[in-house]
């Protein structure tokens, strides 16, 4: 199930509502079938059970009770949040599991559980969100690299100040009432980010100057609507020097001689590549033709394909 974003809920009508903290990392169904074996899926299906090893004691967690469970798997920072590029290194590993422990000892993941899905061989997707939640806390699942996060009822514009003062990404907000819908992006979960951010897709970008040379000064980005890839703007700000450098070689290795643009933006010296790379923005507002007002870089989107933003 997947939220719609949206803003707080009024507060004459937030008391239906419950409150969690929206975590910056990778989606995982966690399956449980009672024998002493887990099964770590991502959101696309990939069984990657074996790139977070530090999972595997979970398998017993629920003393044996068959179990699914919804959650995201997050690295923490030095202030116990959520940071997507420190879990970065952590992705990709399944097919590699000695690389995935040694990558364990040293960049930690931890399961942030919010959901339960399937319990005691029973779907419970129908019960309300409070009737899941119950049963979610009931199996006490806390471990040292999992754990069942607070959710609070009520109180959003209160919850919306800690994330913001905590330097959080933002809230998801549920309604109470709300059964689990597989698969469906539903107005019942909303996710209220703290920050404007938008998905984009790199279609081009510009080489930089001076030290920057041979680097990407900027790059050209857009975002898919009626089947075609407007163009959404140019981000020239927010990379480390490291993350500049990654950049560089995966723009090379997608260099292509066409504009994937619907319409060819007018940028002195673009160069073009194959719209496959997918990245975050931040941003202040858009104009009135869609494009993003004071982007900067986020980060990359390596756990989605830019047709996941159609």
């Amino acid at each position: 199930m997947l939220a719609t974003p949206g803003v707080l809920p009024p507060p004459a009508i937030e008391d239906r509502w419950a409150f969690e903290v929206k975590q910056d990392g990778q989606r995982a169904m966690i399956y449980l079938p009672g024998d002493g074996t887990v099964l770590v899926r991502s959101r696309s299906g990939a069984d990657i059970t074996a790139a977070y090893p530090e999972l595997l004691p979970l398998a017993d967690a629920c003393g044996g009770r068959p179990a699914v469970l919804d959650g995201e798997i997050v690295a923490l920072d030095d202030q116990g949040r959520s940071d997507f590029e420190r879990l970065q290194q952590r992705m990709g590993l399944a097919g590699s599991p000695a690389r995935a422990a040694y990558m364990a000892a040293r960049v930690p993941a931890h399961l942030m559980l919010f959901d339960v899905v399937h319990l005691d061989s029973r779907p419970v997707t129908a019960l309300a969100y409070t009737e899941r939640r119950g049963l979610l806390e009931g199996l006490g699942l806390a471990g040292p690299a999992w754990s069942t996060p607070a959710a609070i009822v009520g109180h959003g514009a209160q919850a919306w100040e800690v994330a913001r003062d905590a330097g959080l990404e933002g809230l998801l907000a549920k309604r109470l009432t709300s059964r689990y819908e597989p698969g469906v992006r539903s107005k019942a979960w909303l996710k209220i980010k703290i920050h404007h951010l938008a998905d984009v897709v790199i279609g081009g970008w510009v080489p930089g100057r001076g030290r920057l040379n041979g680097l990407p000064g900027a790059v050209l980005v857009g975002q898919r609507r009626e089947g075609l890839l407007r163009y959404a703007g140019s981000v020239g700000t927010g990379w480390s020097e490291a993350e500049r450098a990654h950049l560089a070689k995966l723009l090379r290795i997608a260099a292509a001689d066409h504009c994937p643009f619907a319409e060819v933006p007018l940028v002195a010296g673009a160069r073009w590549v194959l719209p496959r790379l997918v990245g975050e923005v931040r941003y202040s507002t858009r104009t009135r033709t869609g494009r993003l007002r004071h982007p900067s870089w986020h980060r990359l989107r390596p756990d989605l394909a830019p047709d996941d933003l159609t």
